[in-house]
């Protein structure tokens, strides 16, 4: 099976957010190349929030370019055998945290919104993965920074996006 396929799958199987759902489905049908960074009408990204439970907190980068708190995540490479392994290694390059572990019940949201050219959208398919007892972060080439931060105060510093995000995996936890 290929990424592509795999995508599929997975955004049939997903329940919430019809709409949004069918809107990348629809993509999909039109684009063969729309799960590849090369597609410029838009592809598909996953990515992670990384959640540490145990202390009601989460991990956040600076994004490099965008300048934003945000959960890790990225394109879909050829290696990845699914959605979900892409978003977990996108995760654990990131944060620099080995032993992450996706919650269960498949993607917790999915969030389309515009990028800056050559490509138009990302369609990034979210997860949620647990940090492992006494994670220890390490900051990649692609952050300017990265930060715990405690779930309530995650809305003064994040974007909508990653608020719903939170919620989606709070109540999932």
């Amino acid at each position: 099976m290929s990424l592509h396929d795999d995508a599929v799958l997975v955004l049939k199987s997903y329940e919430d957010q019809t709409e949004l759902r069918q809107a990348y489905l629809d993509h999909l049908a039109a684009h063969p190349d729309g799960m590849w960074k090369s597609c410029g009408d838009g592809h598909i990204t996953a990515s992670a929030l990384v959640v540490d439970p145990e202390q009601g907190r989460v991990l956040l980068t600076l994004h490099k370019k965008l300048r934003m708190w945000l959960q890790m995540g990225g394109h879909c490479e050829p290696e990845d055998t699914s959605l979900e392994a892409a978003a977990l290694r996108e995760a654990t390059e990131e944060s620099g945290i080995t032993g992450l572990t996706l919650l269960p019940g498949g993607p917790a949201r999915l969030d389309l919104h515009p990028i800056p050219a050559p490509c138009h959208f990302h369609y990034d398919v979210q997860y949620a993965v647990v940090a492992p007892p006494g994670a220890v972060q390490e900051i990649s080439d692609e952050s300017l920074d990265l930060r715990w931060f405690a779930y309530d105060e995650v809305a003064a510093v994040a974007d909508e996006s990653v608020v719903r995000l939170l919620e989606a995996a709070r109540a999932r936890l």
